[in-house]
């Protein structure tokens, strides 16, 4: 099987197992990974086999930037397609490489430590992605973090928890990602504000204050944060607007460049597409990161 993941090409993308041998902070367990429709929305559930899909660009529009997407799904599945493998195509287009995360999701039957194993994999898949960076024409100083819902508290924490490695990194690679995309994150684990299925499913129904402000990422925020894009629409019923927001606003605190978009309508998970507008929002992700120097040839 690991084989077949090493070895699998097709539209211009590669599958590969996200650690080379055995998975950190995993117990012995049965695979029971299992991919459905949930509506119209593609969910892979019950994830204790990270891997990575890669999508490179064609070499002769590729810019050497690239980024690494988690999707969402409330740390209960990932939403693979609409928040993951249409986004990586669609930056594939205008010169990024991308990489799709398939994270684990917490568990006490597959973790020793359920609130830590989807940040070992975020910050293993920036390890494996700098590594690489020669073989897929990357530049290792233009390596980007996106996440969409609980993907954008994967993001976020991978994005403000860097200097506290939870993972082996004994060539000291570095885990700060150069940029940020967050796409109605959840960010904070405050009550006001919290998406609480996402809170309980990493860190229990009844965390300690402590554990709440420690992955509350708007308190994590300093000067060294990464620059950062946020979008969310204002009727979100899920997860509020507030994340955004008050990240935004720590953001600023600490003079991090940053840029928010909030539309009036949209509500949650719409991914590329908030059908309420004309307007698409990743045209002005690409051009803020236009202005930045990302989608610039190097």
């Amino acid at each position: 099987m690991l084989f077949l993941l090493m070895t699998l090409h097709s539209f211009g993308q590669r599958i590969m197992p996200l650690y080379e041998g055995a998975i950190p902070n995993s117990k012995p367990t049965k695979d029971v990974e299992k991919t459905s429709m949930s509506g119209d929305i593609k969910v892979v559930d019950h994830i204790s086999i990270p891997t990575l899909t890669i999508y490179l660009p064609d070499e002769r529009i590729a810019t050497g930037t690239a980024v690494i997407i988690f999707p969402g799904g409330g740390y209960w599945v990932n939403a693979i397609a609409h928040e993951g493998t249409d986004v990586a195509r669609k930056f594939t287009d205008v010169g990024v490489a991308a990489v799709v995360v398939k994270y684990r999701i917490p568990s006490d039957e597959t973790m020793v430590n359920r609130e830590i194993g989807p940040l070992q994999d975020a910050q293993q898949a920036m390890i494996v992605v700098r590594q690489h960076a020669d073989e897929w024409k990357i530049d290792s100083h233009r390596i980007g973090i996106m996440g969409f819902s609980a993907g954008g508290h994967l993001a976020s924490t991978a994005g403000t928890h860097f200097e506290n490695p939870v993972v082996d990194n004994p060539a000291k690679v570095s885990l700060r990602p150069d940029f940020m995309i967050l796409g109605y994150p959840v960010v904070s684990f405050q009550d006001s504000i919290c998406h609480r299925g996402s809170r309980e499913q990493l860190i229990g129904k009844t965390p300690t204050k402590e554990k709440i402000d420690f992955y509350s990422n708007e308190l994590q925020v300093t000067a060294r944060t990464p620059p950062t894009f946020l979008v969310h629409a204002s009727d979100d019923q899920v997860v509020v607007p507030q994340n955004s927001i008050v990240f935004y606003e720590y953001l600023l605190r600490h003079k991090v460049p940053a840029e928010l978009h909030i539309y009036e309508k949209g509500g949650h998970g719409f991914g590329l597409n908030n059908k309420t507008t004309v307007d698409l929002w990743f045209d002005r992700c690409k051009a803020w990161m236009s202005s930045n120097g990302w989608l610039n040839p190097k």
